[in-house]
C-alpha cells in the first residue's frame, strides 16, 4: 500500500491508528513482511500528520507575528495549506471543504448560497502569499502544495473570478435533508401542474398554482428532483408562458415571475441541468424573460441561465440559441442584483471558445468598458473583459474604444491584485497586437511608473506581464534607411 493510498482510503489519525493496532497484531501473530511495510508506512503517515500539527500550533501560538485571519480557513480555523476556490467566490481549505460537500451540504459555509457546482478551483494568489508570509516569518509549514505555472487561458482567467457569486435573487435557496415524497404528496404535484397546462383552468388557478410550485421548490429538494422524474413535468409547467407567447398576449407579470423563478429553483438541482436545457421551448421562454417581465423576474432569468450554464454541453445550446445579446443588455440597463447575476452568466457562457465571437459580436466590450470605467461590478467585468482578450476582434475593439488609458486608470486607483492582474493581463495583449498604443503605454510609464510598480510589487502573473510590456515598448526600432 503506497503512502498516498492511506490517505485517499482514511485521513483521519484516529482510523489510522486502529490500522496501526491490527497490524502490529498481525505482526505479532504471523510476523507478515507486507504487514511490516504497510506499518511502517502508517507509522510515517502519523508522523506527517504531526508535523502539521505541530506547524500549525506554532502558527497560533505566536504573540509579536500572528498569522493574518484571511489565511485561515472559515471552517476549520486553522492556517490553509491547500486553498480552493468554490463556486460563490469564498476560499477553503480543500481537505475542510471536502468534508463539508460529504456531509451531504450544498450551501456556501459562509454566504449560505446555494451552490451550482462542488467544482475546486486552486486559489493561486492565496497559496503564494501564504507561501511567502510562512517564509519571512520563519513558520515551517508542511503539506503545501506547489504553485503551478499560470497559462494564458479562459481557466487561468477563470482561477482568478471573483464573481461567480453565485445566485442572487430572492429564490436562492438552504437544502435540507432529502425526504422522500408520499403519495400524496406527488398528486398535489401532478394537480398543481395540471392547473398550469389546462386550457380550462382560470388564470387564478394558475397563478396560485404557480405561487405554490415556487414556495415548494423553494423549500423541499424532493420537489426540485421529482421535475427528473416526468418528462411532461418542464412543459406542463412553462404551458401558461407559452400559451401567451404564441398568442401574442399579455402574460400576468406575478405568474411570469413565479414560474420563472420555479425554473430557476428546479435548475439548482444538477440532475435538471441537462433536461432543463434541452427540453423544447426552455431557453426561448428564458430568453424571452431576460427582456421582459418585473425587474425580478429579469433578474431570476439571468440566475437561472448562470446555474445551467455550469454545463458545458448547456454553455453551446444557450449560446447558439442567443442567449448572450439580452444578458449584455441586461447588464447595460444597470439594475442592481440583475446586473451581477448577468455578468456571473455572461462569465460562465463565455468559457466556451464560441461564445467569446458571439459576446463580441452582440456588443460586450462597449458595455463592459463603459461599466469599469463608472467602477461599477470591476471585479467580475474585469474577469470577463480578460477572458475574451483571447479573441482577436474583441482587442481591435478595446484599442478603439479606450480600453489602454481606462485600464491604466483602474490600476492607478485599485489595491486589489486580482484587478491589477487582470488589467495588466489585457494591456498584454493589446500591446502585442496594436503597436499603434505604444506611444500611450510610455507616456503612462514615464508620467506614473505603473508598469515599473507592477513589475516590482505584482504577482507573479502580473510582473510577468508587466515586464513583457516594458521590454516591447522600450525596444529600439529598426530604421532602414533606403537609397538610389
Amino acid at each position: 500500500m503506497a503512502k498516498s493510498e492511506v490517505f485517499e482510503r482514511d485521513p483521519s489519525t484516529d482510523n489510522l491508528k486502529k490500522e496501526l493496532q491490527r497490524l502490529v497484531k498481525s505482526i505479532v501473530e504471523d510476523s507478515s513482511p507486507d504487514s511490516v511495510d504497510k506499518a511502517a508506512q502508517i507509522l510515517q503517515s502519523l508522523k506527517e500528520f504531526k508535523d502539521r500539527s505541530y506547524s500549525f500550533s506554532k502558527i497560533d501560538n505566536r504573540s509579536s507575528d500572528s498569522c493574518p485571519m484571511e489565511f485561515n480557513c472559515p471552517l476549520s480555523k486553522q492556517i490553509m495549506r491547500d486553498p480552493v476556490i468554490i463556486s460563490t467566490g469564498k476560499t477553503f481549505d480543500r481537505i475542510s471543504i471536502q468534508k463539508w460537500f460529504k456531509e451531504g451540504n450544498r450551501a456556501c459555509p459562509v454566504s449560505h448560497q446555494v451552490l451550482s457546482h462542488t467544482i475546486l478551483t486552486p486559489n493561486d494568489l492565496v497559496r503564494d502569499m501564504i507561501t511567502k508570509w510562512c517564509k519571512n516569518h520563519g513558520v515551517r509549514l508542511t503539506g503545501l502544495p506547489e504553485s503551478p505555472e499560470s497559462t494564458e487561458s479562459a481557466e487561468s482567467v477563470r482561477n482568478y473570478y471573483p464573481g461567480g457569486n453565485g445566485l442572487t435573487g430572492s429564490d436562492h435557496i438552504h437544502y435540507p435533508d432529502e425526504n422522500g415524497l408520499t403519495g400524496s404528496d406527488r398528486d398535489h404535484f401532478r394537480s398543481l401542474l395540471g392547473k398550469l397546462s389546462s386550457a380550462s383552468s382560470s388564470e387564478s388557478d394558475q397563478k396560485e398554482a404557480a405561487r405554490t410550485l415556487r414556495s415548494l421548490t423553494k423549500k423541499t429538494p424532493s420537489f426540485r428532483a421529482i421535475f427528473g422524474e416526468c418528462s411532461s413535468a418542464i412543459p406542463q409547467l412553462l404551458a401558461p408562458l407559452l400559451s401567451g407567447l404564441k398568442n401574442e398576449t399579455k402574460i400576468d407579470p406575478n405568474l411570469h415571475e413565479d414560474v420563472i423563478t420555479t425554473l430557476l429553483n428546479l435548475s439548482i438541482h444538477d440532475s435538471n441541468k441537462k433536461l432543463v436545457v434541452e427540453t423544447p421551448n426552455v431557453v426561448p421562454i428564458l430568453l424571452h424573460a431576460l427582456g421582459s417581465g418585473t425587474i425580478e423576474t429579469r433578474t431570476n432569468a439571468a440566475a437561472t441561465v448562470f446555474t445551467l450554464s455550469a454545463l458545458d454541453s448547456n454553455k453551446s445550446i444557450i449560446g447558439k440559441a442567443g442567449g448572450l445579446r439580452p444578458l449584455i443588455d441586461l447588464l447595460d440597463e444597470g439594475h442592481g442584483l440583475a446586473m451581477k447575476d448577468a455578468a456571473s452568466a455572461i462569465f460562465n457562457l463565455c468559457i466556451a471558445h464560441e461564445n467569446k465571437t458571439r459576446a463580441v459580436r452582440d456588443g460586450a466590450i462597449s458595455v463592459l468598458l463603459d461599466k469599469i470605467r463608472d467602477r461599477v461590478l470591476v471585479d467580475e467585468l474585469l474577469s470577463i473583459l480578460a477572458m475574451l482578450s483571447s479573441n482577436q476582434n474583441a482587442i481591435e475593439e478595446m484599442s478603439d474604444l479606450g480600453a489602454v488609458s481606462c485600464l491604466f486608470s483602474l490600476m492607478r486607483e485599485t489595491t486589489c491584485a486580482r484587478n491589477k492582474e487582470n488589467c495588466i493581463a489585457v494591456l498584454y495583449v493589446i500591446c502585442f497586437n496594436d503597436r499603434t498604443k505604444w506611444k500611450e503605454m510610455k507616456e503612462e510609464e514615464s508620467s506614473y511608473k505603473t508598469l515599473s510598480r507592477l513589475a516590482q510589487n505584482g504577482t507573479s502573473r502580473a510582473k510577468r506581464k508587466a515586464n513583457g510590456i516594458l521590454d516591447r515598448i522600450n525596444r529600439p526600432v529598426n530604421r532602414i534607411t533606403h537609397t538610389a
